[in-house]
């Protein structure tokens, strides 16, 4: 994983007045810095100049003006592939190569991108190359940039203005700023930009919903005991796709000490528990796995607490309930949220399924002062978002993926003993999202049944896929690596969703079936074949809601823009 900083600048004679250098020296340094925080381990720039370069200041083909034409390029590294260091920006005379991406798990992706991309001889050669795997590219006074067709990597896009005449890509904002006006680059298309004018080739596109309808006769799926016979191969082949993902994610990152490598977001929800249980094949025995479970002292959520109830729960199960419940004094209390209840029951189905290994069941256990502070960080990091929606729908999605993913927090070395600090070092933190959208897990899915029968549930499902670039995967890109860490997102492989995407929609979930059998039916389906028996059946939770990071401040309206 890495940061990627580009600034394109134009001078000519008529060079907008509105242009200040001291702004560009200072988002320079600013996009720079934030950069690095995405990779710790090493940070390299180079700069380009052309001369005599037709410019234009609005990104269009008209009113062109002889130019110079400089690019700043800009990449920090987190060395997570291959066997030795290797630093960005690639450079091989004017052929430069900023990449944020996956390709191989053995070298290093850049180079082995960069080796190819130099023997490309035009922009359609070009285009078929990123089309093919899944980053800003110079090549004959061209400049090429784009993301993967899911946006599972955040890149930030400011276009020239009359009173802001330069580019400027980053996987990063520093935040609100008058000299730049971000937006998310869209996924659909390869981005080329040759002596100030634009030009976008169409990039890969996500899978298609198999659109078949199921028979009105259809049966009932009654039991997750016994998987009906047309699906017993589905099944088999799901795990096998799953496993092979998980697999390409945790495999060969460089291990320097004998601290976990892997982390995963838990919940103690069914997409982190088979995420975890999976890894667990595939990485050495004597290595422990962190699983980061976060959870906050909500002040809303604690007065419901006095009243006689803890995020659903009775007092009287936290009397009586499981060891782990019993092991939190009064002063935990505020911390027992749903998901951390959850986790804890699933750290002992794990432990049980996989005894020989050590799973650091990691309490990041966040107070609402440091929640607070902690917000304009998280608001820097979720620029370009503007409005309410953007803070109260996702913001506390953000702040629980913030603090989950810093991984501050304490373990217990067993059951019975007292917690101790701890700070996971894990890179790599793997992420469930995706099964939801992929798989028939929203409410909405069984909403959308109700009013228009089978064909409105593959009409949604389809818009789930297409929606996926648009929605969090940016931002929780930029929140999650401003520790230094890469998110992976075993769900979101291409292979997978081309696979789940051809399924008949009746493979995958059932909404004439109660929630936590109807809803992502073939993934309960698989958990419950891995033996993975209590997290087969829990009903889905969403993270800000289960972390209580939600609703802190009471309601405010979503569509009003931010200061």
């Amino acid at each position: 994983m890495c940061g990627i900083f580009v600034l394109a600048e134009f001078m000519h004679p008529n060079y907008p007045a509105g242009q200040d250098l001291e702004d560009l020296s200072r988002i320079r340094s600013e996009l720079r810095r934030v950069n690095a925080c995405r990779g710790p381990d090493d940070q390299k720039s180079i700069s380009l100049s052309w001369s005599q370069l037709p410019f234009s200041v609005d990104g269009s083909n008209n009113n062109l003006h002889m130019s110079t034409f400089m690019i700043d390029f800009y990449a920090s590294e987190l060395r997570l592939r291959g066997g030795g260091p290797i630093v960005q920006p690639h450079a091989r005379g004017k052929n430069i190569l900023c990449w944020n991406g996956e390709i191989s798990a053995q070298e290093n992706d850049g180079v082995k991108l960069f080796d190819i991309l130099c023997a490309a001889q035009t922009p359609e050669e070009i285009r078929d190359i990123f089309s093919s795997i899944e980053g800003p590219y110079e090549k004959s006074d061209r400049l090429y940039f784009g993301r993967d067709p899911l946006g599972r990597r955040s890149l930030l896009v400011h276009r020239p203005t009359q009173t802001a005449p330069y580019l400027i890509l980053s996987s990063v904002s520093a935040g609100a700023d008058p000299a730049y006006a971000f937006s998310e680059l869209s996924t659909e298309h390869l981005y080329s930009m040759m002596m100030g004018s634009w030009e976008s080739f169409s990039n890969a596109e996500p899978a298609k919903v198999n659109t078949l309808i199921p028979s009105e006769d259809l049966p009932l799926i009654e039991s997750l005991d016994d998987i009906p016979r047309h699906l017993v191969q589905t099944v088999d082949d799901f795990v096998s796709h799953l496993d092979k993902s998980v697999q390409l994610c945790v495999q060969n990152i460089p291990r320097h000490s004998s601290k976990p490598r892997i982390g995963v977001l838990f919940s103690g929800g069914i997409d982190s528990t088979i995420l975890a249980f999976l890894a667990h094949r595939h990485i050495p025995q004597d290595e422990p796995i962190d699983l980061l479970n976060v959870a906050f002292e909500n002040p809303r959520k604690i007065r419901i607490q006095k009243e006689g109830n803890i995020g659903g729960i009775s007092r009287h199960r936290i009397k009586a309930g499981t060891t782990h419940e019993n092991k939190y004094t009064i002063e935990c209390v505020s911390y027992l949220v749903p998901d951390r209840v959850t986790g804890l029951m699933e750290l002992e189905e794990l432990r049980r399924l996989c005894p020989g290994r050590t799973w650091n069941f990691v309490e990041v256990n966040v107070p609402y002062e440091e929640c607070q502070a902690a917000r304009p960080v998280v608001e820097s990091l979720m620029h370009p978002g503007k409005t309410v929606m953007d803070l109260v729908c996702f913001q506390s999605l953000a702040l629980a993926l913030y603090f989950a993913s810093g991984g501050k927090g304490r373990i217990r070395k067993t059951p019975e003993s007292q917690p101790e600090p701890y700070t996971s070092e894990a890179k790599v933190l793997l992420n469930g999202l995706g099964s939801d959208e992929l798989l028939g897990g929203y409410g909405r899915h069984r909403s959308v049944y109700k009013t228009g029968g089978w064909e409105a549930v593959v009409a949604e499902l389809q818009q789930e896929i297409d929606r996926i670039p648009t929605r969090n995967l940016g931002r929780d890109d930029r929140v999650i690596s401003s520790h230094g860490k890469e998110t992976r997102h075993p769900f979101l492989s291409l292979s997978l969703v081309a696979f789940l995407a051809s399924l008949p929609i009746n493979f995958k979930m059932d909404p004439r079936v109660e929630v936590g059998l109807g809803d992502k039916t073939l993934l309960r389906l698989a958990a419950r074949k891995l033996r993975l028996v209590e997290a087969s059946s829990r009903k889905k939770r969403a993270m800000q809601f289960g972390s209580h990071s939600a609703r802190m401040d009471g309601e405010r309206r979503g569509d009003v823009e931010l200061e």
